[in-house]
């Protein structure tokens, strides 16, 4: 079967700082990866598939692996697997390899990468931190290094990457949709060429393409001598920590990325110009604060400058941290618009909210007393599934040793419960302002944080307000700690409940397809004073209205929007009531 031409790398229009991107990644693989964000038909995928066709050879004469993992791919054709008749016919195990072991040395590449299933999130995990893969089946095991760079693509449209992978790629770039038409001319006319004759079309781009494998060889090669002086090292830490990133990772990948950058340009020391030119790679997705290059004596740009005679005389209001930072008279909206406001948590006692039963799914009503609460029984606890145990025919032929009929049968093991994942949507409105009823919404939120924390389940919040839908907590494990995270959630604006309840069905719709046995529990804080209309609101399951409004004449629009979604009903008020007492 003869394989399907590929559209050259060389002749791809524009998007030159993701082929940059690219390039350091292949010519230092300890990088860490490249992840490419943007919307759809934007070349992330052309680009990246590409890259296999110019990639140099290694010092045997073997051209790196370039490695596919679909979404629909198994745990066992990722791992690998443990080849059952010559266990039992020669009593020692073979290996068939996986998609790991097919990667080791080259580029593993994930397309649509936050669409993948959590299973395999999970094994990524593991071997992109140890280097290392294990196969183990009833007292078997195989061992094999897995040592790749990671390559992935994602439409953020389609929902946000887990932060525990987002933080394994090296580098991150957002592409924009945004070009010019004499760009999008040069591209239609590249297309047709390459769709009229495909192999004439990379033939023509061969010299070129050989030259760029050449200068990649070459920046490999100069790598080895590449040197960095002290003030680099000074200078990635306090960029560093400005930004706020969490652990090292950051700076090694910083220092790789620039020694790489600079061996690219043939350069034999890393300037300022190189890391300049990757720092908006390795601190897009690591970033947690917005300091402005205006620091305290001791932080500022002068302790990392490289002398006046190195030619590297770019000034740190050029890189990206110092255009992040906006001046607050344009952060503050439309014109005539009130200001953000920040509003504390107010803390609560432990809350009174219905448990998780997945067998019993919520039904909607506006009565506070009508949902019973099994007592002992903590809110969100996993439970066991319910469907039979599997047969586990490689453990059962194992057990018997080929002899047939079966003396005794294995079974698989049981999963030890059903995954739980809150999703919060919090109005952060201006009219949750008074009465500090955001606080408090906010102490719900954080106490409801504490006892997901202690049953090992995941959470995730949204917030609504100053007209747009704002994540303050994606995807992840309940944090042992929220209050940070809350309190910078200012308050103001509009309230744009409809656009939130839309954003959570579309984040639920994929959490499903990912893991379909995760069980989401949706909680709508807000006091229902919103603009928009609650017509065709699609239900969100398992779903609570909490009602913050406090208002002298009440709208009650919290009990239409119950029934609309579905959702039990609880008023703030109450809650707080029924805490006061026990």
């Amino acid at each position: 079967m003869m394989s399907r031409a590929e559209f050259p790398f060389v002749a791809v229009v524009g998007q030159q700082a993701l082929k940059t991107a690219l390039l350091l990644n292949a010519i230092d693989p300890r990088v860490g990866g490249v992840l490419i964000s943007g919307p759809r038909g934007t070349a992330k995928s052309t680009l990246a598939r590409a890259l296999a066709a110019i990639l140099p050879d290694d010092p045997e004469g073997r051209r790196p692996p370039f490695v596919t993992l679909p979404l629909g791919a198994s745990e066992e054709r990722l791992t690998g697997s443990l080849d059952l008749q010559r266990v039992l016919s020669e009593r020692e195990s073979a290996f068939h390899p996986g998609l790991l072991a097919k990667a080791h040395g080259g580029v593993l590449y994930v397309d649509e990468v936050n669409l993948l299933p959590d299973p395999l999130v999970d094994l990524l995990l593991d071997v992109a931190a140890s280097g290392t893969n294990i196969v183990e089946r009833d007292g078997i095991s195989h061992t094999h290094p897995a040592r790749f760079s990671l390559i992935g693509t994602m439409n953020p449209d389609e929902g946000e990457l887990r932060p525990q992978l987002l933080d394994r790629f090296g580098l991150c770039l957002e592409q924009g949709a945004a070009m010019s038409v004499r760009e999008r001319v040069a591209i239609l006319q590249q297309r047709e060429a390459f769709d009229r004759d495909p192999e004439g079309y990379v033939a023509c781009q061969a010299e070129a393409q050989a030259a760029l494998t050449q200068r990649l060889g070459q920046a490999q090669r100069a790598l080895a001598e590449m040197t960095s002086e002290p003030w680099v090292y000074e200078h990635i830490a306090v960029r560093c920590e400005r930004a706020g990133v969490e652990g090292l990772r950051a700076d090694v990948t910083w220092h790789r990325a620039a020694r790489a950058h600079a061996a690219w340009r043939g350069a034999t020391t890393v300037g300022r110009e190189d890391l300049d030119s990757v720092e908006p790679w390795v601190l897009a997705h690591r970033r947690h604060s917005d300091h402005t290059p205006d620091q305290p004596p001791g932080h500022g740009p002068d302790q990392t400058t490289p002398p006046p005679d190195s030619g590297n005389s770019a000034a740190d209001s050029q890189t990206p941290g110092a255009s992040e930072s906006a001046p607050a008279s344009q952060a503050q909206g439309q014109w005539g618009a009130m200001p953000p406001v920040t509003q504390k948590s107010v803390t609560v006692p432990a809350t009174d909210l219905p448990g998780i039963s997945p067998e019993t799914p919520a039904k909607p009503t506006t009565s506070a007393a009508s949902a019973s609460v099994r007592r002992g029984q903590q809110p969100g606890r996993r439970r066991a599934h319910r469907e039979a145990s599997r047969p586990d025919w490689f453990a059962t032929l194992v057990a018997n040793r080929g002899r047939w009929p079966w003396r005794e049968l294995r079974y698989r093991q049981a999963r030890c419960g059903q995954p739980v994942l809150h999703l919060v949507l919090l109005d952060t409105s201006a009219s949750t302002l008074g009465r500090q009823l955001l606080g408090r919404a906010k102490g719900l939120v954080e106490r409801l944080a504490q006892q997901a924390y202690d049953a090992r389940e995941q959470m995730a919040v949204l917030g609504f307000g100053n007209g747009g839908v704002t994540p303050v907590l994606l995807r992840r494990r309940a944090p042992k700690a929220l209050r940070e995270r809350l309190d910078a959630a200012d308050g103001g604006g509009g309230t744009p409940l409809r656009d939130a309840v839309l954003r959570a069905a579309s984040l639920i719709r994929q959490w499903r397809r990912q893991d379909p046995g995760l069980h989401v529990r949706t909680y709508l804080i807000t006091d229902g004073r919103t603009r928009q209309s609650l017509d065709g609101l699609p239900p969100l399951g398992d779903c609570i209205v909490v009602d913050t409004e406090q208002a002298a004449v009440k709208r009650g629009r919290g009990t239409q929007i119950a029934r609309q979604l579905g959702a039990l009903y609880r008023p703030l008020s109450h809650l707080e009531r029924r805490l006061e007492t026990t």
